[in-house]
């Protein structure tokens, strides 16, 4: 691993382990809001739009994915943590043994992949869709619609793509280390969601 790297992730470790909350909220607000500027940017060049008013970009909406990420990385931040206690992977041996930790369990990990899709997916769904309406200022009939419209879809689409990405998370993957690696895999599902959002 590279030396900036490395120092990256010095500066990551300390101030996860000083202001664990705040860490996650910038770190997720920030990945957010890269996974739009891919989206939007992606859009153009795939859609081939090159009129004047479809090449400018729109802060308003990255700002908007910024605010959900920061909102969002305590909440995923604790919930990592829930998962962790509630379904641990390793059991610690008996004192004869050192107590070292066991072989991780296939059983607790499928626990914890399936607990994140059906309980976490829908509500940071069902979360993503009510913001973004609001920050977008539609009312509530608006918002009803838009929900009718991407969750279905959303939901489906979500569990295709994240149990698999989850399953590396959860597996490899230290706590303070969990929601970065997700809003980074996020970054393409922030550009699905971005343009089915757009839509």
């Amino acid at each position: 691993m590279s030396a900036p790297a490395m120092n990256l992730m010095r500066v990551y470790q300390q101030s996860f382990d000083h202001r664990p909350y705040a860490t996650l909220s910038v770190t997720n607000g920030i990945l957010n809001s890269v996974g739009d500027a891919v989206a939007q940017l992606a859009t153009q060049v795939v859609t081939g739009r090159r009129s004047e008013e479809s090449m400018r970009y729109d802060f308003a909406r990255t700002a908007r994915f910024f605010v959900f990420g920061f909102a969002m990385g305590p909440l995923i931040g604790k919930w990592n943590t829930i998962l962790e206690r509630r379904f641990p992977l390793r059991a610690i041996m008996p004192n004869d043994s050192g107590g070292k930790a066991g072989a991780v369990s296939i059983k607790a990990l499928g626990k914890r992949v399936a607990a994140d899709q059906i309980i976490m997916a829908p509500i940071g769904l069902t979360a993503f869709i009510g913001s973004m309406g609001i920050m977008e200022g539609r009312n509530f009939a608006q918002i009803k619609d838009k929900y009718k419209d991407m969750f279905g879809p959303a939901v489906i689409a979500n569990w295709q793509v994240w149990p698999l990405a989850q399953l590396v998370n959860f597996r490899f993957m230290p706590l303070p280390y969990r929601v970065p690696f997700q809003s980074t895999c996020g970054i393409f599902w922030t550009l699905y969601l971005s343009i089915l959002n757009a839509k």
